[in-house]
């Protein structure tokens, strides 16, 4: 099978790449002499910094001339002439990549309008129970085993030492926003959990520079004034190194949930009109999820809405603030 050169393909978002970084590990213990390459979208490279166990990070970048610069990087993967390409995404562009990369072995899923050009299709299914992690692990199972990885990211020494300045006391991260207003937390709730929680150490609140103005928001309506905004002050990778060794992180089903379940930082994620049933749950070692479970319009779909369909949020507004609460408690006992 794969002995020099394998290429993992996954062009989606943030998470998605996250969760697809379970592929390396698992491909660097079975062929460590291979060399293994990523190609992803514009934006998200960062995650891969300096990465241990990868030689080569190829980035698509989608704006600008999205076309032109996909079929500068085919010419680019037809002259690597990789032995194995995995492509975990379902779409037509990196289909289209694929079936041009001159591979000796082509694997992918079977949704992917070019996948009668790939050596090996497999089935994509969203069953209950499934996590994505073990469906993108059925496409290298049979050249490794069934056994699935869990996603990996590697901050550098650097990065630990950027964010040792916020380590001197216990902490919690708190990540508020999503790209989805139906995936994340009301502002509100945020307030009344940071109100709430028997907590005097900081509370670091984490994201995007667009996100700065929520987090803003949230620190001027808390009583407290322990809670502090890094939006923008850190990336991703540096994010991970901070989330690492908190007490809890408070995250959305979004990015940041996948950060802290690459480096197996304790995690309380908060689902509001997704389930973690979809396959995209949380994966470190202590992970807990809180959802409002008795509402008949929950979930409403697969992925987020900018706008609850029924006009009422319930599955954000009804969420017992008591429940984060105790999860935090369950692994920290200081106040």
């Amino acid at each position: 099978m794969p002995s020099q050169q394998i290429l993992i393909v996954q062009t989606a978002f943030i998470g998605d790449v996250i969760l697809a970084s379970a592929l390396i590990e698992k491909l660097h213990s079975y062929y460590p002499e291979a060399d293994i390459d990523f190609l992803l979208r514009k934006g998200n490279e960062s995650l891969f910094a300096n990465h241990p166990k990868l030689r080569e990070v190829h980035v698509w970048d989608k704006k600008g001339g999205k076309y032109k610069n996909l079929f500068k990087l085919v010419g680019k993967v037809r002259r690597n002439r990789y032995d194995l390409l995995i492509n975990v995404q379902r779409f037509a562009n990196t289909g289209l990549l694929t079936a041009l990369s001159r591979a000796k072995i082509k694997i992918g899923f079977d949704k992917n309008p070019y996948s009668w050009a790939f050596t090996k299709k497999i089935k994509h299914r969203i069953e209950e129970g499934v996590h994505e992690v073990e469906r993108n692990n059925e496409l290298i199972k049979d050249i490794t085993d069934e056994v699935v990885n869990p996603p990996r990211l590697y901050p550098s020494d650097q990065d630990f030492q950027l964010v040792s300045e916020y380590k001197g006391q216990p902490y919690l991260c708190m990540a508020p926003a999503s790209v989805w207003f139906t995936k994340q937390f009301p502002k509100e709730k945020w307030i009344d959990l940071i109100n709430q929680l028997p907590f005097s150490g900081n509370i670091y609140l984490l994201g995007a520079p667009s996100d700065s103005t929520l987090c803003e928001e949230i620190i001027q309506n808390v009583s407290k004034g322990n809670v502090v905004s890094l939006c923008g002050a850190l990336n991703l990778l540096q994010s991970a190194a901070l989330m690492k060794d908190a007490v809890l992180n408070y995250v959305n089903d979004s990015a940041p949930m996948h950060l802290a379940s690459a480096v197996n930082a304790k995690t309380c994620a908060i689902y509001c009109s997704t389930v973690p049933q979809f396959g995209f749950g949380p994966l470190s070692d202590f992970a807990e999820v809180a959802e409002v479970n008795d509402l008949d319009c929950r979930p409403c779909g697969l992925h987020g809405f900018k706008a609850c369909p029924k006009g009422h949020f319930k599955c954000g507004h009804d969420m017992d603030t008591t429940k984060l609460i105790n999860i935090m408690n369950s692994v920290y006992e200081g106040v």
